[in-house]
């Protein structure tokens, strides 16, 4: 019997990898927490032919896998009568008659739809196209709503991206298109937000006359793996910066909204991608780093002469009132010692210091540190006094919040519990609009063009389990910073 009022997920390429750790999961633990609308389904369409219970069963597996210590089996039994399968090739109109079939079974003309597209990105485009052929994504009243979460990469560079663009936006209005980076539901990403707009303690600091440079670090223990033939063509400035660094800058760096709304928070950050100086090909090559990790060549899908980095670091300038002159440092790469997120704003030294410091030392000055993962955390670091001493003598010291200790007993959720609910909810706060997606390819694409016109230069090779090529120091010390030590491998 037809429901007008039910809501359907619908993932297409439900046999894969990310299906199965991170989004089915990530549906589970939101309908143990009773999060999901009441009666959502859930259907997985991919071209593996699978009846409802081998799909019900395969996630079974990979939810007692990757849901840790959320597995119950009784909580799964409740939840596995949600997942429903169609199998079909999604980019042809043949491919979804199965889907027809089941909405028509299940909903007729009725009920409000929620498409994930879990699928290569070369298929986005006609996966839509033939979603809107066959009238699935028509919106027949504003509660019976069409919605379409595209994951990332969304296009190859600039052009890719406005073209990709244009072409969805052929059959779907921009409040229907939800184009996810993962990053942005992570608990201490949105902390940014009320760190710096929920206290007043910070935010008249927060600007160049009291911050001397922003570092933001994203790092990874892990190497290529079976990703070599996608990541060789992709490499870590499309895998990165486009998206999640300039994503935590851009919340790190831009004004206050006057509400927190998709608009406002959303126009916000475009402003401030605006104000990012793009720079010219001689500028470009001067603000790069780039790095391959030893074995990278010899890695499966790997072309034995390709000089894509694994490894990078960008300076970008901000050109408004608020930060000009202060640079930010991003970098990021694969293979490195530890696995951490962090943002570390480093203040400028007093203009004069009053108390004498010990021969050969040097003031350390007020720096905060926001580690994103894995042990979520802030750090605050000050001078004191060191008690008792013959003479005045200071030291740095420190003042740290750490999640896991504040809110223990509540565990971090997985960012795509977040993201999965504001999708299903209509809130688009935390998903990047068109105009973003374009400005941070144009951000970045001068430094792809450096790493990959003909007379790029070879990327240094750096040992496994280090933080990167050496030369990348070097590149600190021509802008006259060094990089800081990280907090977010520490242990909790």
């Amino acid at each position: 019997m037809s429901n007008p009022l039910s809501k359907t997920i619908v993932i297409f390429g439900a046999s894969g990898d990310l299906t199965a750790r991170k989004l089915i999961p990530s549906l589970y633990r939101l309908d143990r927490k009773n999060r999901l609308p009441e009666g959502v389904r859930i259907v997985g369409v991919s071209r593996t032919k699978l009846s409802h219970l081998e799909f019900q069963s395969r996630m079974g597996a990979a939810v007692k896998q990757f849901a840790g210590a959320d597995w119950n089996q009784e909580d799964w039994d409740q939840f596995a009568p949600r997942l429903q399968y169609c199998s079909g090739d999604a980019s042809t109109s043949e491919g979804l008659a199965s889907l027809e079939e089941w909405f028509k079974a299940h909903e007729g003309a009725g009920g409000a739809r929620l498409f994930y597209l879990s699928v290569s990105p070369d298929l986005y485009g006609s996966i839509v196209s033939q979603l809107a052929g066959a009238g699935l994504t028509k919106v027949p009243s504003p509660e019976l709503w069409r919605r379409i979460i595209i994951e990332k990469p969304f296009g190859h560079n600039t052009l890719s991206a406005q073209l990709l663009n244009e072409e969805i936006r052929q059959f779907l209005k921009e409040d229907q298109i939800y184009r996810i980076d993962h990053y942005l539901g992570k608990e201490t990403v949105q902390n940014l937000l009320v760190f710096r707009f929920g206290n007043t303690l910070f935010e008249p600091l927060w600007n160049a006359n009291y911050i001397d440079h922003v570092q933001i670090t994203v790092a990874e223990t892990v190497k290529v793996g079976s990703r070599g033939d996608y990541y060789d063509r992709a490499g870590v400035l499309r895998d990165m910066f486009q998206n999640h660094l300039l994503q935590i800058m851009a919340i790190v760096a831009m004004e206050a909204p006057a509400r927190y709304s998709a608009d406002m928070l959303r126009n916000e950050k475009v402003k401030l991608l605006e104000a990012i100086t793009i720079p010219d090909p001689k500028e470009a090559s001067e603000s790069i780093w780039t790095g391959q990790y030893e074995g990278y060549l010899a890695e499966k899908g790997v072309r034995p002469d390709s000089k894509t980095p694994t490894y990078s670091a960008i300076r970008l300038n901000v050109d408004n009132w608020r930060w000009r002159g202060v640079p930010f440092f991003l970098r990021s790469g694969k293979a490195l010692s530890s696995r951490t997120s962090e943002v570390q704003i480093q203040f400028r030294c007093p203009p004069h210091l009053m108390f004498s410091l010990p021969p050969g030392e040097k003031l350390e000055c007020n720096r905060l540190a926001i580690s994103i993962q894995p042990n979520e955390s802030i750090h605050l670091r000050f001078q004191s006094k060191v008690p008792d001493q013959e003479k005045m003598t200071i030291a740095p010291s420190e003042m740290e919040f750490q999640y896991g200790k504040s809110y223990s007993g509540v565990p971090i959720p997985e960012a795509y519990e977040r993201l999965l609910q504001d999708a299903l909810g209509g809130d688009a706060s935390l998903f990047m609009r068109s105009d973003e997606i374009e400005r941070s390819w144009a951000i970045i694409e001068p430094f792809l063009n450096v790493t990959e016109s003909p007379d790029a230069p070879i990327p240094e090779e750096y040992p496994l389990g280090s933080m990167g090529p050496v030369g990348a120091d070097g590149f600190m010390d021509k802008n006259l910073r060094e990089w800081l030590p990280l907090y977010g491998n520490r242990p909790s």
